[in-house]
């Protein structure tokens, strides 16, 4: 079985995503990937045939939650035994990786997530009182602290890529870490630094991160414990 699959969804990425690919294909090749086009109206998928990437292309936008579970189905169709959740607009920093996926090994984890606050302290940000209330959320109805719940440098075993490529509603977000904790799933952090996103601009500006948090805490408090567990 293959290692480890890179997941890179990217929804007009066309500025970034040649820089994270060949970063990746120059300094990191041991480690496969696929780039999981959602639907971008600029030339992000023009852009990754013509540089010979990897590349999944749908033809519409599905939302980060599509693309995210259209990669985990490649990777567990094709025997990976890790699949990682990476970002194509370069804020991930590959140089992780490795530390990610041994730690996986080491401690038998389900997930693995990339935290910037397991040795680091979180400042006090707007975007981070975010951070700390959803991770309140997590905290009570798990009773496990995720210091950087809503890091999107994640890394999933088999057993979970199984369940996040065949059920629906298992986005790539903090409720479906805390559901799948309380459905036994066993999480690890591991610090990494993230780098600054360089051209575009994140979808999570302060309106749309106030509705995300929102939206995070009553589905962690209140819709998880009406789904069926795994």
């Amino acid at each position: 079985m293959k290692e480890l699959l890179l997941i890179i969804p990217a929804y007009n990425e066309a500025e970034n995503i040649v820089h994270v690919v060949n970063n990746l294909r120059e300094h990191y090749p041991e480690f496969d990937y696929v780039v999981v086009n959602d639907g971008s109206k600029d030339q992000t998928a023009e852009i990754c045939r013509k540089n010979g990437f990897n590349l999944m292309d749908y033809p519409v936008n599905l939302g980060l939650a599509g693309a995210f579970q259209g990669g985990m189905k490649y990777a567990f169709r094709m025997g990976y035994v890790y699949a990682m959740q990476y970002d194509g607009d370069g804020q991930h920093n590959p140089r992780y990786i490795e530390a990610m996926l041994e730690a996986a090994k080491k401690t038998q984890s389900d997930i693995v997530i990339g935290s910037r606050f397991v040795t680091e302290k979180k400042p006090w940000t707007v975007r981070m009182f975010g951070s700390r209330i959803i991770g309140t959320c997590i905290r009570l109805t798990t009773g496990r602290r995720i210091s950087d719940p809503t890091s999107g440098m994640r890394l999933f075993n088999r057993r979970m890529m199984r369940v996040l490529a065949h059920q629906v509603n298992y986005g790539p977000e903090p409720d479906t870490i805390a559901f799948l904790i309380r459905c036994g799933a066993r999480v690890q952090e591991c610090q990494v630094s993230m780098n600054e996103r360089t051209a575009g601009e994140s979808y999570l500006k302060l309106g749309a991160s106030v509705k995300y948090m929102v939206r995070m805490c009553m589905s962690i408090l209140v819709v998880q414990w009406f789904r069926k567990k795994v």
